[in-house]
């Protein structure tokens, strides 16, 4: 069999060990060297040009389905759960926590809830209900089984590495926010950066209310297109008086796109973490869907106001 093997960038590698693991078992194993940011972006065309029957995708679980025929191997990593003994006097104050973390420790949240209970906490782990596959995960894209216990905890914490992850399910609670980094030896409190996101958006909305040409960003990712969003967004803004055009790429270059000068501002309709963490790539505002209905809506009020 034909198959190609896809990594993120934190397993790359490992892909020359596990592509001989597959020869010796008689596969013929090519190995994609395109970025990839999670089971949202299988490299399908290019398993489909060189004629590969089989993908193995390594570091994630199944994001939604495709026609094509995907192994996934989430690779599970052992973090030390000695760090969580520094996180009981940050948490004195709170009786009811919930958990979560990504699917490379999901493995461990049992114990981290156990650990908790045996320090006389109540745990509420979160079912998913968007991307995400086990209850107490979350993806970068996708913090459901966060905002779903929002209400019903007092304080809200995250075992695992980065601030990739957390910072997605930060943005989408409410509750005082505990970050447990057991790579870096981290614990701790991670609520002040939403005010400095919301600070950020309320910029570029701003930024954005005398835009007259508006380039909306559409990629072919399998599992992040969202032309029909594009679609309706597009004819928002025209509807509203501006330009609007849809700019379409695979992984967006945004060198090339600040070579577009002649748009204001550019909104995504990919991931909805290029909004947030790559907004200071552009010269020009990039905005998500909300934050361009936003700035529809105070252009709107502006107009009703100068024909008074």
């Amino acid at each position: 069999m034909r198959i190609l093997l896809q990594f993120p960038e934190g397993l790359k590698q490992e892909a020359l060990k596990h592509a001989k693991v597959l020869e010796r078992a008689g596969n013929e194993v090519v190995i994609s060297a395109t970025p990839t940011f999670g089971a949202c972006d299988l490299a399908i065309d290019e398993a489909r040009n060189i004629g590969a029957e089989k993908i193995v995708h390594f570091g994630h679980v199944e994001f939604h389905h495709v026609d094509f025929n995907v192994e996934y191997i989430p690779y599970p990593i052992d973090a030390d759960l000695g760090i969580l003994e520094r996180s009981i006097e940050p948490l004195k104050p709170f009786r009811t926590i919930g958990v979560m973390t990504t699917i490379q420790h999901i493995h461990q949240l049992g114990n981290v809830a156990d650990f908790f209970r045996g320090n006389g906490k109540e745990v509420v782990i979160g079912k998913p209900y968007g991307f995400a596959k086990k209850n107490g995960q979350i993806l970068g894209c996708d913090a459901g089984s966060a905002a779903s216990i929002d209400r019903k905890v007092e304080a809200l914490v995250y075992f695992g590495g980065g601030m990739f992850h957390p910072l997605g399910a930060l943005l989408m609670t409410t509750k005082p926010f505990l970050l447990i980094e057991p790579f870096q030896g981290t614990v701790e409190f991670i609520d002040r950066y939403r005010e400095t996101y919301a600070k950020r958006s309320r910029g570029k909305i701003l930024a954005s209310v005398d835009a007259k040409n508006i380039g909306i960003l559409v990629t072919t990712k399998n599992g992040q297109n969202n032309m029909p969003m594009a679609k309706i967004l597009k004819a928002k803004a025209e509807g509203a008086g501006l330009n609007a055009a849809i700019l379409v790429s695979n992984t967006f270059d945004f060198n090339s796109i600040n070579n577009m000068m002649e748009f204001d501002a550019f909104v995504n309709t990919a991931c909805p973490r290029i909004s947030i963490d790559d907004a200071d790539r552009l010269r020009k505002p990039l905005l998500s869907a909300n934050e361009l209905n936003e700035v529809l809506r105070i252009k709107g009020e502006l107009a009703a106001k100068q024909r008074a």
